[in-house]
């Protein structure tokens, strides 16, 4: 059985780590490559950054952070914001990144994904869902540009959407509920069940983490194979091996 991953996430603007909820309100959190090297040292199996604010400023990605961290630390990175080419790919990669994330992007021209796999493997694309539930539909949606509120914002359904990035070269799918982002109300763990049903591949939860309870219902309940966390972390209401040492007791393997 493979190991569950528990992931610091760093969404990055300004050079300053954020918190917010349902993507709003963002407040600073730290420094991104301190912080980076305090989860490697609390055992992260992984590490995800994510600039916030590349795509609605319409700029590339942070590489000269992610250079930074990379010299920091030597677990996996996964970097995000701003990817519109496989060029864009090429230099976060020469930064130091092992995987790169697309979202907005990905929506907008699918065949990224397909281009981003043939130059570095499916393990190296991560498609990310930002996902919020329609309640008169019955229907998750994913999201491009972070948010859900702009009536105009570009939108698929949110499992054709899982499957159709998997089938297009997605070796990993970083699935974010805006519904539950920033509440501490726990894990959308029906969002992640569907997801189930549609998709093989590798799904790194994110959004609603609360307690240490919420990450066993998480593994307990859902087949994902990583949960992130950000707030819980970031404020130090929980260590990573706070986490994965309840994790263990619950029977989950995890990385010690």
């Amino acid at each position: 059985m493979l190991a569950k991953r528990i992931i610091p996430c760093l969404g990055v603007a300004n050079g300053r780590v954020q918190n917010g909820v349902q993507f709003r309100d963002m407040v600073d959190a730290g420094d991104p490559v301190e912080c980076a090297e305090r989860y490697e040292i609390q055992g992260a199996d992984e590490l995800v950054l994510l600039d916030i604010t590349a795509t609605t400023e319409a700029r590339k990605t942070f590489t000269d952070i992610v250079l930074n961290a990379s010299d920091k630390v030597f677990m996996p990175l996964t970097v995000g914001g701003g990817i519109t080419s496989v060029e864009d790919m090429t230099q976060l990669m020469k930064a130091g990144a092992d995987k790169v994330s697309i979202n907005t992007a990905a929506l907008s021209n699918p065949s990224l994904i397909t281009e981003g796999a043939k130059k570095f493997g499916n393990q190296g694309i991560v498609v990310c869902l930002d996902v919020k539930y329609n309640p008169f539909e019955k229907m998750w949606y994913a999201y491009g540009h972070g948010t859900s509120n702009d009536p105009g914002a570009q939108c698929k359904n949110a499992l054709e959407w899982a499957k159709e990035a998997v089938d297009r070269g997605a070796g990993e799918l970083l699935v974010t509920s805006i519904d539950r982002h920033g509440t501490g109300l726990g894990f959308d763990i029906e969002l992640y069940q569907a997801l189930a049903e549609v998709v093989d591949v590798p799904v790194t939860a994110f959004g609603g983490a609360g307690n240490i309870q919420h990450f066993v219902d998480l593994f307990t309940k859902t087949n994902v194979t990583g949960a992130l966390a950000s707030a819980l972390l970031h404020n130090k209401v929980l260590t990573i091996k706070d986490i994965k040492k309840a994790l263990h007791a619950a029977g989950i393997v995890v990385r010690q």
